[in-house]
Formats: structure tokens, sequence, C-alpha cells
């Protein structure tokens, strides 16, 4: 007994550290927003050429995650997590004495090499830590963790600015290392039977390629990019079907319960970035607000979903992912609504609506990791839960991208019968389109997982038995 309540400890104060890990991790990836005019104007660079700040982490970031969910497979967790939180040191160090744009993108893109092993571990350790049973409340730790970075971003950004250069941004992702002894102390030692198979390099290369060429071409509006990111994706599909041992295997997508959550997860974590993307776009240009008070403004909701995470997850454990799933979609869906019949309401009511909107979001993620995880197997784990993280990356960079292709049309269309004209026609059409996509979303998640709910339930009590051994 006593080792078992030993082990339980250090299971939840290592989803405690990993929860401030992801906080930094978050911050890093978004306080740079704010100062790109900044630098672009230092250095003399186009808009496009100074974006690459943001475009290259993300693009990094999201194949990474996928990777390192890969080599979760075959290597320690404590050797990955070491290796990549020294590699964010690495390139925070690079970044704070950087004298020129091309090094400090250098410093930037080390950052989210060694970044992305924390969304990847911060699934996976829920998994192979927690049981069936307390595995939600877990996961929500890392839903808590994205919500303060958000918080805290702007709040660091405009702290750090008033006093210091941009570069002085990179200091707060050195404090990672304070981290590590920590890890490596509380992670376990853990058997690999994977570890002597060939690792399918071309695969990994088609696949990382097919996802950058494809979200520069949404991104960018580059047709070229498109049609061989397409490419590369298709001989990526040959390339598993060809080889034993596939970067990821095919049989895994056989697995419908996975392939259907990972569906509905793509289009969740779409109609998400439009709460940090659209909504920044919509106060300032209808509502002329600056940056600062633009940041100010989301704070109330990002401290929302902070506050509240935790409490998604213990409620997804008592009372099962339908429920939170459920109530997560009734805020969004409230949250869209009101945007779009009150796009010209006074600003603090649209930063009142965000609450609603943050605060679902965070809860849905946390229904939406527990639910595929309970549709994988152990063996399954490592890189089913990188591939669900790498396509929720990609979902919000590709959507950031058409967000900003339709917004930049400047469309008059009006598609909501039950709002009220204003200037801001096409940001109330695009929130009551992402309303009715999540009523689609809610009946198809009952369909397909709450029917079988009963079934699921009597399953648990096998399957945590099973994990234990």
């Amino acid at each position: 007994m006593k080792d078992k309540m030993t082990r339980a400890q250090k299971s939840h104060l290592l989803m405690r550290l990993m929860m401030f890990t992801v906080m930094i991790s978050s911050m890093s990836a978004l306080m740079f927003n704010v100062v790109l005019p900044e630098i672009r104007e230092e250095f003399g660079l186009t808009l496009a050429q100074v974006s690459w700040l943001s475009s290259a982490y993300a693009l990094i970031y999201a194949f990474g995650t996928m990777t390192y969910g890969k080599l979760a497979d075959r290597f320690q967790l404590k050797s990955l997590l070491t290796f990549g939180l020294i590699l964010f040191a690495i390139g925070s160090l690079i970044g704070l004495v950087s004298k020129t744009f091309l090094v400090a993108l250098l410093g930037r893109c080390l950052q989210s090499a060694g970044a992305a092993s924390i969304p990847a571990m911060a699934l996976i350790i829920p998994v192979r830590y927690f049981t069936v049973e307390t595995r939600g409340s877990a996961l929500s730790m890392t839903a808590v963790g994205v919500a303060l970075g958000g918080a805290l971003a702007p709040v660091t950004s405009a702290l750090v600015m008033s006093f210091a250069n941009w570069r002085w941004l990179f200091l707060p992702s050195l404090l990672i290392l304070l981290l590590l002894p920590l890890y490596r102390k509380l992670l376990e030692h853990e058997t690999k039977a994977d570890a002597q198979k060939p690792f399918d390099w071309i695969g990994g290369i088609l696949l990382g390629a097919g996802i950058s060429l494809l979200l520069l071409g949404v991104t960018n509006q580059v047709w070229s990019y498109l049609l061989f990111g397409c490419i590369a994706l298709l001989m990526f599909i040959i390339r598993i079907h060809m080889v034993r041992d596939a970067f990821i295997p095919p049989y895994l997508f056989r697995n419908k319960k996975y392939s259907m959550a990972l569906l509905l997860s793509f289009l969740i974590s779409g109609i998400g970035v439009s709460l940090i993307f659209l909504t920044p776009i919509l106060l300032s240009e209808l509502h002329h607000l600056s940056s600062k008070w633009i940041g100010l403004a989301m704070v109330p909701a990002a401290a929302a979903a902070a506050i509240l995470g935790r409490k998604g997850g213990k409620m997804v454990d008592r009372k099962g992912n339908w429920f939170l799933f459920s109530l997560a979609s009734l805020c969004l869906m409230s949250c869209f609504s009101l945007l779009s019949i009150f796009t010209g309401v006074p600003a603090f009511w649209i930063s009142f609506f965000l609450i609603l909107g943050y605060v679902g979001q965070s809860f849905i993620q946390v229904a939406m990791s527990n639910t595929i995880s309970r549709s994988l197997t152990k063996d399954q784990v490592g890189v089913g839960m990188g591939f669900y993280s790498m396509m929720n990356f990609i979902a919000q960079a590709a959507a950031a991208g058409f967000y900003g292709f339709i917004v930049e049309r400047e469309a008059n269309t009006y598609w909501n019968p039950a709002g009220f004209a204003t200037e801001g026609n096409i940001f109330s059409s695009i929130y009551f389109s992402l309303f009715l996509l999540h009523v689609v979303i809610l009946w198809t998640y009952r369909f397909q997982f709450h029917a079988n709910v009963s079934k699921e339930n009597d399953s648990l009590k096998t399957r945590a038995e099973s994990e234990r051994s």
C-alpha cells in the first residue's frame, strides 16, 4: 500500500510540474505575436518575413509533437523530455543574445523543436501513470497550463516591453531547466520492447514535408505548395502500407472510434482557434482597441479557463465524457451565438462572452483527450496521442489562415436571422457558422460515443486492471 501511495503522489506531482511546463511553453508560443511589429521595424522586414517567427514555430511544433509521440514507444519518457527541455533552453538562450533576425529565427526554431516534446509528454504521462478512472483529472491539468499561459502571455509581453528589449521575452523559457532534475527523479524507468526496431525516417520526412507544405499553402494562399503537399502526403500513405515498421502504422486508423474522435477533435480545434485569432481582429477593426487593450480584454476569459480547468477534469472522472462534452458544447454554442447576435456591442460584453468560449474549449479538450485515450490500446498510446496532438496544431494553423482569408474579403453576407445588422457582418456570419458546426459536432459525438456509454463504463474496470498489470 505504501508503494502505491508513493507512486500516486509522484504521479500527481509529475502532472503539477507538467502543468507549469505547459504554461511556460504556451507563453513562449504566444508572447512574440505581440512584438512582431517592433521586430519588423527594427530589422526592416516585410510582414511575410517577420511572420516566420510564428509560422516556423508552428510548423516545427506540429510535426515535432507527432515525432516525440512516436519516439515515446521506443525510448524512455525521461530521456525524451530531457532532450526536449535542454533544446528548448538552448533555443531560448540563442534568441536572448541574438543580434540579427536570422539568429533570432534560429532560436525560435530550436525552441519549437524542444517545446514540441511538452504537449506529447503531457498527453502520454496521464495515460501511463494514471488509471482510467482518474485520467480525466490528470489531463485537465494540461488544459489549465495552456489557459494560464494564454492569460499570462499578453501581460508578460506588456510588462517586459515596458522596461526591456523584445529579446528578453526569451528569458522566462529558461526557467524550465530548473524543473529538469525533478522530472528525472519522478519519471520511472520503462521497459521498451520496440527500442531495437528500425525507425521509419523516410516516412517521417514525407509526413513532415506534406504537413509543412499544406500549412504554408493554406496560410499564404499558394496553390503550388498545396499541390506538392498533397503529393508528399500521398507518398507517405503509400509508404506506410509498404514498410513493416511504418512511421504511423495503418492499423491505427482501422480503429473506428479513434478515427472518428480524431475527426471531431480536428474540427473542434479549428473552431476553437477563432477565439484567440478572430476575436482580436474583431476588437481591433470594429471596436478600434489597441493591442494593449485587446490583450487585457482577453485575460478574464483565459483566467476563468485556468481556474475552472481542474473542475472539468474532476467532472469527467465522476460523470463521464458525455456529461463534460455536452456541458462544454453548450458553453461554446452560447458563446458563438452571443458573439454572432451582438457583434457590435461594447467590448466589455465581448470579453464576457469569451469567458463562456474559453471555459467551454478547455472542457471539451479534456473530454476529447479522455475519449481518444480510451480508444487506444496500451501499445498505441505513444503514436496515437502524438498524432492527435499534431492534428490539433494543424487544425489551428489551417483554420487561422482560413479565417484571415475570409475576413480580408470583407464580405457583407449576413446569415444569422436572430442578429442585428452591423458593420461587422462578416464576423457575425462566421460566428453563426461555428455555432451550427458545434450543433453538428454535439449530435455526432452523442451518436458515436454516448450511445455505447453503458458498455464503455462496464469495461472501464477491465481496462484499468489490464493497465495496472
